[in-house]
């Protein structure tokens, strides 16, 4: 797929410990030729943790897309009227940014972006990362599957025997996802053994 003239949102919360995976992900769009907005959890903008540095992080966004970061709700408010966005995908979507965008809650500039797009009938890509996915947030995944105009990135669960309810998404598969998704399909399998890939 040619990305040049293509605008993607690139929305992280707060699973920390995925960041080092999503990182060349957004390398990936913009070596391609993709604009990428990022947007961010304030979980990002100021959380330090054993993964990193929240300034860290904000910097190594600034660097790779040449983007200030979208960080707060009044400035992802006009990603809806603006129609700015091809695609968005929130990677990782963790569970509490899955619970609250199934139950219709925008209290972050995540979500806030979400609800934009999908005002704009246009495709949002979630790449979950979650320790309850097969447990209470089960119920908020299903939601989402059959919602009009929201994709996966494919996922499955990274430790069975560790964790049995946990869920992550392969996040070496969101550019495939998310071009997919701009031609309103699912990336198929959308279920896998992520485990093995891990």
């Amino acid at each position: 797929m040619n990305w040049q003239g293509i605008t993607v949102g690139y929305a992280l919360s707060g699973s920390h410990c995925t960041l080092p995976e999503v990182m060349p992900q957004i390398k990936r769009f913009t070596d391609a030729g993709a604009n990428v907005i990022p947007i961010v959890s304030g979980s990002i903008m100021t959380t330090d943790t054993r993964f990193g540095t929240s300034e860290h992080w904000q910097t190594q966004l600034r660097d790779l897309t040449g983007n200030a970061l979208i960080s707060s709700i009044v400035d992802a408010e006009p990603l809806g009227p603006s129609k700015k966005l091809d695609v968005l995908v929130i990677a990782p979507c963790t569970g509490n940014t899955t619970s609250k965008l199934a139950n219709a809650m925008t209290d972050s500039p995540v979500l806030m972006a979400a609800k934009a797009q999908m005002r704009n009938g246009r495709p949002l890509v979630l790449a979950i990362s979650t320790n309850d996915g097969l447990g209470l947030n089960a119920a908020n995944i299903a939601k989402l599957l059959v919602a009009k105009n929201i994709y996966f990135v494919p996922f499955g669960q990274d430790n069975p025997e560790g964790k049995p309810n946990s869920l992550v998404a392969r996040m070496d598969l969101v550019m495939e996802a998310c071009e997919a998704a701009l031609q309103g399909k699912q990336l198929q399998p959308m279920l896998i053994e992520r485990y093995l890939y891990a």
